[in-house]
């Protein structure tokens, strides 16, 4: 990015007054329908509550009293424990029908930082028609708290979450993302940082490759991350990982995982991105400025030699996807369940 960010909005003072206003003129703007379906359900929920534990405390309380007027001691050192009850309880619902003023201050000054580095700010959004490895997964896909720019060249980044499995089995997964649009159409090339990785090396990614596309750049590259490329496209993938690429990548986003496909880089983190420090967006305008601007002065001139012609910013169908694997964990689990067949079997003949 060719400008001078301001962080100060993250810092200064902010008034509990403009706070209000700043949740009122947001909910203002939301969708009418949303906003009433969403105070109904707070407020079913807090009623639901208040009946569970009057019904619980009613009776504690009615014996409690009863206790205080005949004189009985333990009784009356018993009333605190209904009242200590039912004042949490009021708390809560307090909290919720006011609405958590940490987190609107925070909005608030996420806010304030974008219109002062011309950037949009937006609390949530639906599910981008992005191609990257997270975003055709699961369902109820949003992002929040990002960031996009307002002209120039197309940067977005945040928090991206979806649902997997359902109902007592769904899974909600969070992710830290960052996506930048290219100039030139690129063969998908995939770096699984190593940093993430869970037991046994297995990716964190929710999607799993063959391991014969990747390709080794040896060195301290192979150490932080693993490339992966489609067959044959292994000159295409030199051309773009020049030395100096390599270099910004393990410098500035080891622990993330990054996917170049189409005309888009992505960027992703395996929780969401701490956006109420200065430091996120520090690290992340400095992958732009980095890894982003390197990565289209090296492409700039790109052309995938099996189309030919560069006016056309097409890659041909072989290059255009990676080829699914099977994920390590089923591997593993896929071994282990052999190995403990293979025993019983045997050890069964031999027993015998």
């Amino acid at each position: 990015m060719d400008r001078t960010i301001d962080y100060l909005p993250l810092f200064s003072p902010i008034e509990r007054q403009e706070v209000h206003d700043y949740r009122r003129r947001v909910r203002a703007e939301r969708d009418q329908s949303a906003a009433v379906i969403q105070t109904v359900m707070r407020v079913l929920v807090i009623g639901l509550v208040v009946i569970v534990t009057a019904s619980i405390t009613g009776p504690l309380l009615a014996l409690s009293i009863g206790s205080v007027l005949s004189g009985d001691l333990v009784g009356i050192a018993g009333l605190a424990v209904p009242l200590i009850i039912l004042g949490a309880v009021a708390a809560v619902a307090w909290s919720l029908l006011r609405g958590a003023a940490p987190q609107w201050e925070q909005r608030l000054r996420m806010h304030r930082f974008a219109e002062a580095n011309g950037l949009v700010y937006e609390m949530a959004s639906p599910a981008p028609n992005y191609p990257g490895a997270i975003f055709d997964q699961g369902r109820s896909r949003r992002e929040s708290d990002h960031f996009r720019t307002a002209d120039g060249r197309f940067l977005d980044f945040g928090n991206y979450r979806y649902v997997t499995g359902s109902g007592k089995n769904s899974t909600t997964h969070h992710w830290g993302f960052l996506a930048l649009h290219l100039d030139r159409a690129l063969p998908h090339m995939l770096l699984d940082s190593r940093a993430n990785n869970g037991m046994f090396g297995a990716s964190n990614l929710p999607t799993s490759f063959r391991r014969d596309q990747v390709l080794s750049l040896e060195g301290d590259f192979d150490r932080s991350f693993t490339l992966y490329c489609p067959r044959e496209y292994e000159r295409d993938a030199l051309y773009v990982f020049t030395p100096d690429l390599m270099a910004f990548l393990i410098d500035e986003a080891a622990p993330y995982d990054v996917e170049i496909v189409d005309r888009w880089l992505f960027v992703y983190a395996a929780r969401p991105f701490p956006l109420a420090d200065a430091h996120t967006y520090q690290r992340l305008l400095r992958i732009v400025d980095t890894v982003g601007r390197k990565t289209l002065s090296q492409t700039d001139r790109y052309r995938d030699e099996r189309v030919g012609d560069f006016a056309l910013n097409v890659v041909a169908r072989p290059g255009r996807r990676l080829r699914a694997g099977v994920p390590l964990a089923t591997v593993i689990i896929g071994v282990i369940v052999a190995a403990l067949w293979g025993f019983s079997f045997f050890g069964g003949l031999l027993g015998g």
